[in-house]
């Protein structure tokens, strides 16, 4: 008995598509351990190429301006679902996710590399604002990723017409306002950090 997997796109697709939930649970979780390991200091700063400080020094700037940018085609993608112009919204969604993926790249090796930045505003501002800030942000950032990852695999695996029959636009709401929300926070925590104090 043969199979045919050329219409599900071969077998790595098609096993992806009937077990996607368990794919973007594992894979969340592969994800989430490697940014808490960084995070946590447990990536030697040594194994890392070492780039000049003023790169360094420039990452959250330039990430503060790709969340902004995520933020912009998040929206657009939504927009574009909204009105039923799925190939733009498969473009933007994908492009917030590369924007994701370039925040955390340089989020991750500035952190291995320096450690988190000290706040330098009053204690009660860092007590009352920023610290709950910052947690909410990491909160919902940890909380994006399942949902994200679950809704990109369905999206990858499946044709327009059948997304219909699966949870990608109920959770891809829930993903996409709380990533919003997360970016924006990150853009308010970056600004307390750089700007204001």
């Amino acid at each position: 008995m043969s199979t045919d997997t050329s219409a599900s796109g071969g077998p790595l697709r098609g096993f992806v598509r009937d077990h996607s939930l368990g794919v973007a649970g594992a894979v969340s979780a592969v994800a989430l351990a490697a940014v808490f390991a960084t995070a946590g200091g447990l990536v030697p700063a040594g194994l890392l190429p070492r780039a000049p400080s003023g790169v360094v020094e420039a990452i959250p700037t330039v990430n503060a301006v790709v969340s902004l940018a995520a933020i912009a085609t998040i929206l657009a993608g939504v927009r574009a679902a909204r009105g039923r112009d799925f190939v733009a919204h498969r473009r933007f969604m994908l492009a917030s996710t590369a924007l994701f993926g370039v925040f955390l790249v340089c989020y991750l090796y500035r952190i291995a590399l320096v450690g988190t930045t000290d706040f330098g505003g009053p204690a009660v501002v860092e007590r009352f604002v920023y610290l709950p800030l910052l947690a909410v942000h990491i909160l919902l950032a940890v909380v994006c990723v399942p949902l994200v990852v679950y809704v990109l695999t369905l999206g990858a695996t499946r044709p327009v017409a059948e997304l219909f029959d699966t949870a990608h636009k109920r959770v891809g709401r829930v993903a996409a306002s709380l990533w919003v929300v997360s970016f924006a926070l990150g853009v308010v925590v970056y600004a307390l950090l750089y700007l204001v104090y």
